[in-house]
This record gives structure tokens, sequence and C-alpha cells, in this order.
């Protein structure tokens, strides 16, 4: 390589960064339900809402609900969260607590800590034996 070359040097490019990705917000609906996020919605602790809530992949609640849950996702209730109401969805986490029914398409899952008052109908339910529940189960596999 020549120190004195009059040869002048090819600019670097790189490439510009992405744009930020919007925040993820739980939005009223005209019909009075809130719609969250497509993936991966936090409903924070010390936020309450009543009415219905609808999502579709993914929602954590550690805050409270009255009302109902509809989704084709996965939920999980944190150990902050209280729910009344009834929940349909694809996939229940429960480490908090829920007074109502839970119908799960694929599984609900009650944790270590968690008060569920109500029924379950999943095809599969997986219960810690730390757990509260008060109710019955209905549970029937896929076929």
């Amino acid at each position: 390589m020549n120190m004195f070359s009059t040869r002048k040097p090819e600019p670097q490019h790189s490439p510009p960064p992405p744009p930020p990705s919007p925040p993820r917000v739980v939005e009223p609906q005209p019909n009075g339900s809130f719609a969250a996020a497509k993936s991966g919605g936090v409903l924070s602790r010390g936020v309450s809402i009543k009415g219905t809530v609808k999502f579709s992949e993914e929602l954590v609640i550690d805050g409270e609900v009255e009302g109902t849950i509809e989704s084709s996702g996965k939920l999980t209730i944190g150990e902050h969260g209280a729910i009344r109401g009834e929940i349909r969805s694809k996939s229940v986490k429960v480490c908090g607590m829920v007074e109502g029914d839970i119908f799960a398409t694929e599984r609900c899952e009650l944790q270590a800590g968690c008060t569920l008052k109500g029924d379950i109908e999943a095809p599969r339910l997986i219960v810690d034996e730390n757990a509260a529940f008060l109710g019955s189960a209905k549970v029937t596999p896929k076929s």
C-alpha cells in the first residue's frame, strides 16, 4: 500500500438503524372492549379494567380485570393479577387469582401460590401441589 496515494478512499456506508417499534398499548374499542397488542402485551400491576379484553397472541395480566377475556393466544395471569369473570383462551397460566370459569382450547396451568374459584375445561391440565383450586375440571383430550 502506498502511503502517498492520490486515490480517494471509498466512503463506508452502514445500513440505517431500524425504526423504533411503536409501544404496545391496550386500546379501548368502540364497543367498550379493550384490544391488546398482537404480541407480547402487558397489563401492569395497578391497572384495572372493567369490560371485555380481547387479544390474539400473548398477554400477561398483573393488574385487575372484571369481565370477559377472549383470545386465540396465550394468557398469563401474573402473581399480582386478579380476574373476576370468564376466560376463553388457547392457553392459560394462572399465577395470581381467578374468580370465574376457564375454557382453554390447548392447556391450563395452575402455578404454586395461585387461587382459582371456578371450573376448568381444557384438553390438558397442569396443577401444582401448592395451587388452590375450588371448582371442577373437565379434561377431555383433543382427538
